[in-house]
Parts: C-alpha cells; structure tokens; sequence
C-alpha cells in the first residue's frame, strides 16, 4: 500500500459552528482526541499526524502504558505534549476539543460515540458501528438529535476503485444483480489458552470492561484477541468481514433483509475463543441475497477471488450478464458464458487517512452528506452482522422487520439484539 500524504479539500469559505464551545474557520485546525490507543488507535495517531488539518491534542486510553507511547509520538513529531485521560468522560469534558477518533473494542462504540455527540464533539468510530442491534440506532438518534458528524472507519467508501466499481454495479455492468458473495477468509491462528491473573499495573480493567460484563481479567481478554469473546467483539465477520459486509449490501444497492439464516462453529481448535472460525450467513432480500462466509483457518480462494499470502478478502457479485470481482482498491468484470475478462480496474490502494480527510471536511461544511461512510450507513451495514451472529447463536433461521428493526415474536433474538450492559456504562433510552 503507498504511503501517501494526503490533503483534504477546505472549500467552505465562512466560519462554522463546532458544537457550543467555539467557531471554527475554514482554515482551521481541527483539534482531535484520540480514544483508544491500541494497535488501530497508534495508527490513528499516526494518520492525523500526517493530515495538516488536524491537530492532536488529546489521548484518551485505559491503560497507562498506551497512553505514554502515543504521547511521545506526538511530541516526536514536533507537536506540543497532548493532555492524556484515562476516562473518556474527562476528554469529552474539555471545550478546547472538537472532534474525536475512537479506536477503542468494539463493545465501547456506541456509548463513547453517543457520549460525544452530547458533548458537543465530532466523531470519526472505527468500523464496526456498534456492539449490537439497539445501541446502533441510538447511534444514529444521537447523531442526528446533536447535529453531529459521525463517520464510520468503512475506509472501502472513500476509495476510487471501489467507488467506480459499486457505481458500474448500479449502472448494470453485469446486468440485473442477483447476488453478493463477501468473503473473510483471513488466516487466523489459535489464540490458545490464557489463565485468570492479577490486572497488570497501570490497566483500569473496570473502564476497559465498561458496558460488557466483570470478568477476571486474563491476556486473551485483552489486547486484541477480545475479538473473540462475545462481550467484547463480533467474531470476523465483524472485525475483518464487516468490510465485506458493507460492500456486498452497497453493491447490491440494498438495505435490510427479512430473513437471515447462518451455521458454522470453532472447528479445529480448542482454545479460549468464543466466537466461530468458519461462518455461512445468507440474507434474503426477495428478489436479491447477500451470502457471507468466514473461514479462519488455511482454505482457497473462489471464483476469480485468489488468495492473497495466507488469506482471501474480498466480494463477488453475479449478474444475469456474468460476474464482478471487487478488491483490494480494484475489480474485474467477466462477462458471457465464457466468462470473459472484459473489463478490469486495477487495484490502487486508499489510506485511512483519505476516509479521515473526508470526515474532517464534514466537521466544517456541518453536512452529514458529505461523510462517505455517515454512521446509518455504518449502522445498517453492521446489522446484517448482528443478524447472522444471532442466528448462528440460537442455531435456527430467524425473520427480521427492518422497519422495526427487530424479530417478530421472537423473544429470545431480540434479547440478543439489546443485551443487558453493565451500570454506568449503559446506552440511554433518550439519547
């Protein structure tokens, strides 16, 4: 991927309001808070470093450790020191701020995002949207009751090739779309087996917890591999996959399904992870399916779609007229019952910091329109995952309202579609 810097457009000539706390011109720097400062928030700090139109001023993390690192790789860049908090509340507190970037598990976007907006704050959340159903669109309430920008990490949204390849869709390149094949079939190793041990110094393992359920702490609940637990992540199809996910549901040019049905299981390995390492999910629009797949451990590639070192990542859409094959910043376009390659886009690689620079551009024209990836987008699209995880959970098929967002007369999923958070950390009822 070239490393690129990366400018964003300053069009808008009159000073705008950011919040109640200042005005801000069009030439202004935005000042950012990051939150979370694991592997993905390091790169957030990284990427807004390099965007002259932002200026960190603030981290925000739960561990100690985190925060110092990323202190001193703003003060390397020449950069006056950051405040640094350990509680998100506090930052959200200080009026010298204007907008923050969240980079923290995914069970803490949704209320860290709905906390901001009532605090007058901007937000850039890393995918995916929410944790579950419910607090989604109390994403989406806030949002717009704030009159908030509120960007989602979908970083596919902001690049060239995937943007001509989801417009060429819709313009019938292959003819009427029958179908969206996302694959996320990235290589994943056994976690193994981590034992109950004392918090380690400078953590805030409460904080960290926050709206999921205590737990003794232990290294695979930390870290990254919190992925793999149901309190705090949504398995692959929600970590790498939701990426996919987005793709094939904007391909297709769809919404929400009436119906959802996925199986699989951990196969293979014994190990402390919770959520599948090979998932099927099939959603029914009608007249049009998404079908999903997730496959952690070594498989091929499909259907045009090959592997790429140890993983496949990427989305297949079939047409009456043949097939596209979207990835890696690019597509191909095979046509006829020969399946001809008549057309091909070749891969150029975006940068989170394009989808960032977008998202500041938002903060000063005060236009959720101008966001590529606006949190209903993001909403909608991480629903589908939700639904297939539900699914998979209770082991049977399920009907799904869009209108409603819920499960007709089912009990059991809709109590999986809001699940009971942990007091403070709860999302209101009336953001």
């Amino acid at each position: 991927m070239q490393d690129r810097r990366v400018f964003f457009k300053t069009g808008v000539a009159a000073a705008l309001s950011i919040g109640s706390h200042r005005i801000l011109g069009a030439n202004d720097r935005v000042s950012m808070g990051i939150i979370g400062l694991g592997g993905r928030g390091t790169y957030h700090v990284g990427a807004y470093l390099r965007i002259p139109e932002a200026n960190v001023v603030a981290l925000c993390d739960v561990n100690q450790a985190a925060r110092e690192r990323a202190a001193a790789t703003v003060v390397k860049a020449g950069n006056a020191k950051p405040a640094e908090f350990e509680d998100m509340r506090k930052l959200f507190d200080d009026k010298k701020i204007d907008a923050v970037s969240m980079a923290t598990p995914n069970h803490w976007h949704s209320l860290g995002t709905i906390w901001a907006c009532q605090a007058g704050k901007d937000v850039y959340c890393e995918k995916p949207a929410s944790h579950n159903i419910y607090e989604g669109q109390k994403m989406i309430e806030a949002a717009r009751k704030y009159g908030r920008m509120v960007q989602i990490g979908s970083q596919n949204r902001s690049i060239p090739g995937i943007i001509k390849g989801a417009q060429m869709l819709k313009e019938g390149v292959i003819g009427k779309v029958y179908m969206a094949k996302g694959l996320c079939f990235k290589r994943r190793r056994s976690i193994g087996k981590t034992p109950v041990e004392p918090v380690p110094p400078g953590l805030n393992w409460d904080l960290f917890l926050g709206p999921a359920p205590m737990r003794p702490y232990s290294k695979n609940r930390f870290a990254y591999n919190w992925h793999w637990f149901w309190d705090t992540g949504d398995g692959d199809i929600g970590n790498q996959g939701i990426h996919e996910m987005d793709k094939a549901r904007w391909g297709l040019g769809v919404d929400l399904p009436t119906f959802v049905s996925s199986t699989g299981g951990k196969y293979v390995y014994d190990d402390d992870q919770e959520t599948p390492n090979t998932q099927l999910a099939s959603f029914d629009y009608g007249d049009c399916q998404i079908v999903f797949e997730v496959r952690g451990i070594i498989t091929g590639g499909e259907s045009g779609a090959e592997p790429r070192g140890t993983s496949t990542v990427s989305n297949v859409f079939y047409g009456a007229d043949g097939y596209m094959v979207l990835e890696n910043g690019g597509f191909k376009v095979y046509k006829g019952e020969k399946r001809e390659l008549v057309m091909e886009e070749k891969p150029v690689r975006g940068d989170a910091p394009e989808h960032m620079a977008n998202f500041l551009n938002a903060v000063k024209s005060r236009k959720h329109t101008d966001l590529t990836a606006d949190v209903e987008v993001g909403v909608k699209s991480m629903a589908l995952v939700h639904m297939a995880n539900i699914s998979y959970r209770l082991k049977r098929s399920l009907k799904f309202d869009p209108t409603t967002m819920s499960f007709p007369g089912d009990a059991e999923a809709n109590s999986l579609a809001r699940p009971v958070q942990r007091p403070p950390y709860v999302v209101p009822v009336r953001v």
